[in-house]
């Protein structure tokens, strides 16, 4: 029964590793199921505490994930356009990844802006980097994390 717990708590860490990457998928959440099977039922004692200190940082980077690419797309004069359009080319990227995603994510938003946001270049420009970036950041934030529990799952599994 052990074997099989740890074996399902690296899985729920892998899927939450790539659920932090690719769309669709709640990565960080699934990284802290990882952790919460290890605590029921793991070979190694976790402390209460651990298991409510990840979550509280899962809640936080999951909020921050949806704030933080909005906060940049407005700050760079960017319209909700821009986030869609970011979102669609994410998706679309997926076929060529990891590059077809990024690149995917900036044009998506660079055209959006363009067609439906009716903004020149330069302002499609600033607002598209600015959805990149915010898209990046909130990314690699919940990739940290994910890598993080993913590493305190091994700790805990052994």
């Amino acid at each position: 029964m052990e074997t099989v717990i740890i074996i399902l708590a690296i899985l729920a860490g892998v899927i939450g590793i790539a659920g932090s990457i690719l769309p669709g998928l709640p990565g960080t959440p699934f990284s802290w199921i990882g952790l919460l099977l290890l605590y029921i039922w793991g070979p190694e004692e976790m402390q209460l505490k651990t298991l409510i200190i990840w979550g509280v940082v899962v809640l936080i980077v999951s909020v921050v994930d949806y704030v933080v690419p909005m906060y940049f797309t407005k700050v760079t004069g960017g319209s909700r356009y821009a986030e869609r359009g970011a979102m669609a080319g994410l998706i679309i990227g997926i076929i060529f990844t990891p590059i077809g995603m990024i690149l995917g994510s900036f044009l998506g938003a660079f055209l959006s802006e363009m067609y439906w946001g009716k903004k020149g270049a330069a302002d499609a420009l600033k607002a598209a980097f600015g959805s990149f970036l915010g898209f990046i950041t909130g990314t690699g934030l919940k990739t940290i994390v994910a890598v993080l529990i993913m590493w305190k799952i091994i700790v805990f599994a052994f």
